[in-house]
């Protein structure tokens, strides 16, 4: 077995000659250090204020992710000056050029982190929605908790959260229920076919505005939109505030009083009715349209026989 020569004084110099040179850039190494902390307290400060000034304008969600975007902007700058001051031999334009590679390879290897980043500070910048809004995205409905630049959270009206990135949402549909103050809600009922229109029409709007919940301008209405086979359809329609607590429950309101207000004046809410006529298709009169019989009961008058009792005369004859 060869044996490794070792040179312990060669060791000894190359070490002594890295103290050597740690300690001639050791005052470039403090000044880097005291300018990175100097930046680092300008990115503070700067966050801070972005905060500050979002907040004055109701805009808390977009003031967190610009100060944070303003304070690692800062960092980044400090380091780059601080790499410049302990090797003077690199130049801010090398380092500005390798970042631009650098950009260039983070933004192939975390596409859809950025996709989802700039989605989120678009939504913040337009705002289609904010935090407290009920939204419908994606087949999942709640109230919007909190808005990152990755993903928008929302809480659902059972209690569960839902993580929602944000390229989905500037994507795709978004429907926003409480945009505005108020919201419509409607529902068919049907009526007895007999059954006078508009007493029923005025029962149900007046009732509907006695509702607690229910808006009064603009007032309920209602609109006759089928003649069924078994009722006759009315919509009825009325407002109510756009969140989801006050719609669902005042809708619930309105639909039982509605139903007591129509049973106690006698206005019929039929179910579904289906009548079956059975009768004897081979008839003596079969094929004669005017003659033969079409329903059951047969009615009054000659009601034609059936063909085998036609025939079973005939051949008594």
């Amino acid at each position: 077995m060869d044996e490794i020569d070792t040179n312990v004084g060669l060791i000894f110099d190359k070490l002594d000659g890295w103290l050597d040179g740690f300690f001639r850039l050791l005052p470039n190494i403090v000044v880097a250090l005291i300018v990175l902390g100097v930046f680092w307290l300008l990115g503070l400060a700067l966050d801070r204020f972005v905060n500050s000034a979002a907040a004055r304008r109701g805009r808390h969600s977009l003031g967190e992710v610009g100060g944070s975007l303003a304070r690692w902007a800062m960092a980044i700058v400090g380091m780059m000056l601080a790499v410049t001051i302990v090797a003077p031999s690199v130049s801010p334009g090398d380092l500005f050029a390798g970042l631009g590679v650098s950009s260039v390879a983070i933004g192939f290897a975390f596409k859809d982190i950025l996709q989802n980043m700039l989605a989120g500070i678009l939504i913040l910048l337009r705002q289609p929605f904010e935090v407290g809004d009920q939204i419908i995205s994606g087949g999942h409905e709640g109230t919007v908790e909190r808005i990152e630049t990755r993903a928008t959270m929302i809480t659902t009206y059972d209690g569960r959260r839902v993580v929602i990135p944000n390229a989905v949402i500037y994507t795709d549909s978004v429907v926003v229920n409480t945009a505005f103050p108020m919201r419509r809600s409607e529902y068919d009922i049907g009526i007895g076919c007999n059954d006078p229109w508009d007493k029923a029409r005025a029962l149900m709007e007046k009732t509907c505005a006695s509702v607690e919940g229910v808006s009064s301008d603009p007032p309920p209405e209602t609109i006759p939109v089928e003649l069924g086979d078994f009722a006759n359809v009315v919509r009825l329609r009325w407002w109510t505030k756009s969140d989801r607590a006050s719609q669902i429950h005042v809708f619930g309101e309105v639909l039982q009083a509605v139903y007591k207000a129509l049973d106690e004046e006698g206005i019929d809410m039929p179910y579904p009715t289906q009548i079956h006529l059975f009768h004897d298709q081979t008839e003596e009169v079969d094929g004669d349209r005017s003659k033969q019989r079409e329903g059951w009961p047969a009615g009054r008058g000659d009601v034609p026989r059936p063909r085998r009792q036609a025939m079973a005369q005939k051949a008594g004859e």
